[in-house]
């Protein structure tokens, strides 16, 4: 007896539905179809081809998927779960003919690599292939992820494997017409934006454990929780250049960059735009609590320039030249006096290691290996600048504020200082002169800014919305 039976899903899928059915026949296994009230001849392809048939209201696929794997008779240990667009390569019909339960009883899912295809071309690159999807699983063990509206998965507890050589040719036949296309992706447009929403208020959350060295489910959905806390309409320019560029999207052709533009850019613009409005309609009791992005913006923007300016005019007061201002530049020059504080610092750490160090006001030397100037550039000023004018226009408590505020300033110049040891005992400006240290030191310390604020705005989002769940 096969080990497995098969289950797929149907609306009006007379056009792939045989496709489907003609790859499988030779599994000789049991197959069960649930329709969702098709109106052409999908009932009577699935009846001629032996298929036990039930039919039932179509609301999303994680219920319509949990009503099938609940109504039918599966007396197999196993079942695999096709959508109708789908195809069973010969690749994967050799593993699923040898396939026996008893070689695997350890495991309970195992996961398909799917081949995409859109306007009858293979889309290979921009992170469309490969991509596991878990189709086949112990039956009972199995369930729909009901929390999932639209990017439907099934989760399976215990041991799973990837099958990477076995593929599900998806064919997508009727979005060659780009009419097809758009209006179908404009209808998830809006379910997407409402499970959102729904995240955002707390009403909807992730049944599996995010990780990024996890299952391939798991991995998904430790990217989708980063890409929730993306700034709206700045996401879907970031995914689309990630996918172009660093996933090779752009190897795809032009049908394929096209894919990719109206999948990767347009889709995820259309939802962004949807957030708002619904955003934008809900009651201000339910809305009114949130920052105004706008209001933190020009905040921003304007203590920015501010500080930027500020420490670019003082420099110009305190050195030698047409405005130069004695008093500042021998009593309150806080630039020279964070220069000597670094040059001393890594002087310090390197006669630590045993190096013979010496430095004035700019300069530092080492024995036998090289010398570095601080100039006004070195001194990170313009990251600081920017920091600071994040930490303070962000709408948080005064305490977390400061604590932040100074930890991360003095993090900076402790990063500031280890690039100044390291340049002393390694920078040869003739070797290196096609690198930019200033340019690898900003990259880096944006980056880790960048992840900093992110951790530190979620914290305090978080304790946030504790403290209002208490109070109500």
């Amino acid at each position: 007896m096969v080990p497995y039976s098969v289950i797929i899903l149907t609306y009006n899928e007379e056009q792939h539905l045989p496709r489907l059915l003609e790859s499988i026949a030779a599994l000789n296994a049991p197959v069960f179809i649930l329709d969702s009230g098709s109106t052409d001849q999908t009932i009577q392809i699935a009846q001629q081809a032996g298929a036990v048939v039930q039919q039932h209201p179509f609301e999303n696929h994680p219920k319509q998927w949990d009503h099938a794997l609940k109504i039918f008779d599966i007396q197999t240990p196993w079942v695999i779960c096709f959508d109708a667009d789908q195809i069973v390569t010969p690749e994967l019909k050799e593993l699923l003919f040898n396939f026996k339960d008893e070689d695997n009883q350890n495991i309970n899912g195992i996961y398909f690599n799917r081949k995409n295809f859109f306007k009858g071309r293979w889309i290979k690159h921009g992170g469309y292939y490969p991509i596991y999807l878990l189709k086949m699983f112990r039956y009972k063990a199995g369930y729909s992820d009901l929390n999932e509206g639209m990017d439907h998965r099934f989760i399976v507890p215990g041991k799973t494997i990837v099958w990477k050589q076995g593929h599900i040719l998806e064919e997508n036949l009727k979005e060659n017409n780009i009419s097809f296309w758009i209006d179908k992706h404009n209808r998830y447009s809006d379910l997407v934006a409402r499970e959102e929403v729904e995240r955002m208020q707390n009403l909807r959350h992730q049944t599996l454990k995010p990780s990024l060295l996890g299952s391939p489910d798991e991995r998904t959905a430790w990217l989708k929780r980063l890409w929730w806390q993306l700034p709206r309409y700045i996401r879907p320019l970031l995914y689309f250049g990630h996918r172009m560029i660093f996933q090779l999207g752009i190897l795809d052709g032009r049908t394929g960059i096209i894919f990719h533009f109206l999948q990767g850019f347009w889709f995820r613009l259309i939802v962004d735009v949807k957030i708002d409005e619904i955003l934008n309609s809900t009651p201000k009791r339910v809305a009114g609590n949130q920052p105004s992005p706008l209001k933190f913006a020009f905040k921003f923007i304007v203590l920015f320039l501010l500080f930027y300016y500020f420490n670019i005019l003082f420099l110009g007061l305190t050195s030698p030249g047409n405005h130069y201002n004695a008093f500042l530049a021998t009593y309150l020059n806080y630039i020279q006096g964070l220069r000597t504080l670094l040059l001393s610092v890594s002087a310090f750490i390197l006669n630590i290691l045993g190096f013979d160090v010496i430095y004035n006001h700019i300069d530092l030397l080492v024995a036998g290996k090289g010398a570095i100037r601080l100039a006004y550039d070195c001194l990170g000023l313009g990251v600081m600048s920017f920091f600071s004018a994040f930490v303070i226009a962000y709408p948080k408590q005064f305490r977390s504020k400061i604590l932040f505020l100074v930890s991360g300033l003095l993090g900076i110049q402790f990063l500031n200082i280890i690039r100044f040891v390291l340049l002393a005992l390694f920078w040869n400006k003739k070797t290196n002169g096609i690198i930019d240290h200033h340019t690898i030191f900003n990259i880096v310390i944006y980056i880790l800014i960048m992840i900093s604020l992110y951790f530190w705005v979620k914290r305090d989002d978080k304790k946030a919305r504790y403290k209002s769940q208490e109070s109500r």
